[in-house]
């Protein structure tokens, strides 16, 4: 949650919801998704005294991204990060992202 939401912060990147840990709830993190016109979908903690509002459907829509970052990291040089410039690893990222994507398309021809 933290890379990529600090990625659409420091961006223009539009973002709609924020999915999050329930690690992540604070009322400082739920704020600034409200400022920058994200909805944030974290599940409150136990010793939160105020109601929240939290969809466990979109919720659950989290553990995709969750299983494609495990899988992607399964590349060494994305794990490691060995490039020194941004663009090289966001290229080689790109590769291992369109490496997955081939290999479940082929899983799923008959």
């Amino acid at each position: 949650m933290t890379i990529c939401w600090k990625v659409a912060v420091a961006s223009e990147i539009r973002v709609n919801a924020l999915l999050a840990d329930r690690g992540y709830d604070a009322d400082w993190i739920r704020e600034l998704a409200m400022k920058k016109g994200a909805w944030a979908n974290i599940p409150p903690k136990s010793n939160r005294n105020d109601p929240i509002c939290f969809s466990p459907h979109l919720y659950r829509a989290r553990n995709k991204v969750e299983r494609f970052f495990n899988r992607i990291k399964q590349c060494r040089r994305v794990a490691t990060r060995y490039d020194k410039l941004a663009a090289n690893y966001l290229a080689f990222v790109q590769l291992a992202s369109i490496r997955l994507w081939l290999a479940a398309r082929n899983e799923s021809t008959p």
